[in-house]
């Protein structure tokens, strides 16, 4: 079979891991496939030729991305340049969308069909974007329910592919599985951190978190907190600022979904990490901070009640979200004295996760995305280049 090569574009660890596992599940099916692009270490052992780290366009806020915009343009151009050079077959661009969506609409005038892993949060804000969805992306895969049903009226060409996240979880167990797979102490009370994977998060969120699990403590001598590390963090910096306030927290390199079911329960910036958390059903406080400016235009732009995916996808308030100034180590403490004791309060906030997982289900959504980025392949094998097709015609 002769090769074929894709770009993948991912800019930011999470879209790493999802592309890492459809890459994976692609070059299974199809061992002559060639990838190159952008993507981080999950992408690369999956086989992607990486040109760019996924983290050097990863920022979180309006105003953050400023300064970074020269090199993440320089990026950009590049990327382009290189798809322009390899005519890939196909273009998967994952998450990332405010870099993605300009991509697409560059490789659409190239000719080169784009597949786009992971909805924009389009029904949220920004809704004007859906036009441009239409135009320039050929599928789009989405892993949340209702998305499919968003895009419909609006001529997308949408498919629910599963909950990655749901997908590659281990089962929920009881805590001490977990402790011993970890190899932590079995008797300790324990609560779990998960600071975030990016400079802007870990800068506004990791001390104050911090503090919380030091107040925690003081509820719960002997209190061992546990931190998964995800790629790129810089563990020495997280222990310093641990220990700083009296705590000598256990570093663990990724498992984070191991780290929370071995904890009583955890505390988690907001993100893949907190829908993650609540999927293996343990009480969580999900946080998050950004900059003053962001976070005025966001309430400005943003049509929805909730932060978390968790609250989003049960369309009601299942697990607590402080935000901004409510992110305060006396508000954290408050919400973990809330559930951290047997009792209605718990038992409510676990039965509110049973739904959400059990809404998501636990299909596998790399083999299903695979099934969509080969079909779209198929689609255009043998057209003229720069031929796409369009409602299942061939146009230029």
């Amino acid at each position: 079979m002769a090769s074929v090569d894709i770009l993948v574009v991912a800019g930011e660890a999470s879209g790493d891991v999802l592309g890492g596992d459809l890459l994976r599940v692609l070059h299974a099916r199809r061992p002559a496939l060639g990838a190159f692009g952008m993507g981080g270490p999950h992408l690369k052992q999956a086989g992607l030729q990486c040109l760019f780290e996924a983290s050097e366009i990863s920022v979180v806020g309006i105003t953050e991305v400023l300064p970074r915009l020269p090199r993440i343009w320089r990026v950009f151009r590049a990327l382009l340049k290189a798809a322009a050079e390899r005519r890939p077959a196909l273009a998967v661009l994952v998450d990332a969308p405010d870099f993605n969506l300009r991509l697409a609409r560059k490789l659409r005038r190239l000719g080169i069909p784009v597949v786009f892993y992971v909805s924009p949060t389009v029904w949220a804000w920004r809704r004007g974007r859906v036009k441009h969805i239409a135009r320039d992306v050929e599928r789009m895969l989405c892993i949340l329910p209702f998305e499919e049903a968003f895009y419909r009226p609006y001529g997308v060409k949408a498919v629910y592919v599963g909950s990655p996240v749901a997908a590659r979880l281990p089962a929920p167990d009881e805590p001490a599985t977990f402790r011993r797979a970890l190899g932590l102490d079995m008797s300790r009370p324990t609560l779990a951190v998960l600071p975030g994977s990016r400079a802007g998060e870990l800068r506004r969120c990791l001390l104050p978190l911090v503090q919380s699990a030091a107040l925690v403590a003081k509820d719960h001598p002997g209190l061992q907190v546990v931190v998964p590390l995800a790629p790129g963090v810089d563990g020495a910096q997280v222990a310093a600022t641990f220990r700083a306030h009296g705590l000598e927290p256990v570093l663990v390199e990724g498992r984070a979904a191991e780290v929370v079911g071995a904890s009583r329960m955890a505390l988690v910036t907001s993100g893949t990490a907190a829908l993650e958390a609540g999927l293996m059903l343990r009480p969580l406080v999900v946080v998050y901070r950004v900059s003053a400016l962001s976070a005025l235009l966001a309430r400005l732009l943003v049509r929805v009640a909730f932060v978390s995916l968790i609250n989003l996808l049960a369309g009601r308030k299942v697990i607590p979200e402080l935000l901004q100034r409510a992110l305060t180590p006396a508000n954290v403490l408050a919400e973990v004295r809330r559930v951290w004791d047997e009792g209605p309060e718990r038992t409510a906030m676990l039965e509110g996760l049973r739904a959400v997982r059990d809404l998501l289900g636990h299909s596998d959504a790399s083999e299903r995305a695979a099934d969509q980025v080969l079909e779209v392949l198929d689609g255009h094998a043998g057209l003229p280049r720069g031929a796409r097709v369009v409602r299942g015609a061939a146009s230029r």
